[in-house]
């Protein structure tokens, strides 16, 4: 039986983040060049994304390329962003009424990128299925630091008082301040470690690390880690009797 008969189709996550790692040793261990195996993972995320539409998840977000990704080699930086004007197609999104929403410093990008990227986040603004979240030129820490400078702000200008300062109010201010927290996080690649992504955002999150390279990533892959999360008991911090007496 495959994972996605074996998921409990009325327990999907809200919200699935993912690492997308392992492309460069994909391509590595089949002699070739590393654009090949970004140009492999792009054929992922389409997997993925359609995966997703059709399991009724309504938040998958996706990291796509980290602050740090710009220390890369010049030529790979440039293979990344070709890849990237060349697949934010429209057709993916508007097929399955997907809706496109970024995280990041996009001024960092292209500005051919950048203008691509706004015009399909524009286009697909109304649409009603699962949204898809590019993490973009995206560091959590720098999220945080950002988050605490405006809130700074409020506070001097006198428009909030330092007592107001809540975890909610933190969340509201932050990137991701539209749409809920990851409930799982995906790390392909065998890869155990976060890697400067939604810090403050995954603190409850279920993490799942697979040894898949993201090229090989598919629908049955995504229902694996559904269904492992499936599994776990999930406490919040209270005891399993607490849990089963409240069920």
């Amino acid at each position: 039986m495959s994972y996605k008969e074996k998921i409990d189709i009325d327990r999907i996550p809200n919200h699935v983040a993912i690492i997308m790692d392992g492309n460069g040793r994909w391509a590595a261990e089949r002699g070739l060049e590393r654009t090949e195996g970004h140009r492999a993972g792009v054929a992922a995320v389409r997997k993925t994304v359609e995966a997703a539409v059709k399991l009724g998840i309504k938040y998958i977000t996706l990291y796509t390329f980290s602050t740090e990704n710009w220390k890369r080699p010049a030529s790979e930086i440039k293979a990344l962003m070709q890849l990237l004007m060349d697949n934010i197609g429209d057709k993916i999104f508007m097929d399955n009424n997907v809706r496109l929403r970024v995280i990041g410093d996009m001024s960092r990008l292209p500005l051919p990128v950048a203008i691509a990227v706004k015009a399909l986040i524009s286009k697909t603004e109304n649409n009603k299925g699962t949204c898809v979240v590019l993490a973009l030129s995206y560091s959590s820490r720098q999220e945080i630091t950002q988050m605490v400078k405006d809130i700074a702000l409020k506070v001097k200008s006198g428009l909030i008082a330092a007592d107001d300062i809540t975890e909610d109010l933190i969340s509201r201010n932050l990137s991701t301040n539209f749409m809920p927290d990851p409930e799982l996080l995906i790390r392909t690649s065998g890869e155990q470690r976060i890697s400067n992504y939604l810090l403050w955002q995954i603190s409850y999150s279920e993490l799942y690390f697979t040894p898949v390279f993201w090229p090989d990533f598919n629908e049955e892959e995504l229902c694996h880690a559904i269904y492992d999360f499936q599994n776990r008991e999930r406490r919040f911090g209270k005891t399993s009797k607490q849990i089963a007496e409240n069920k």
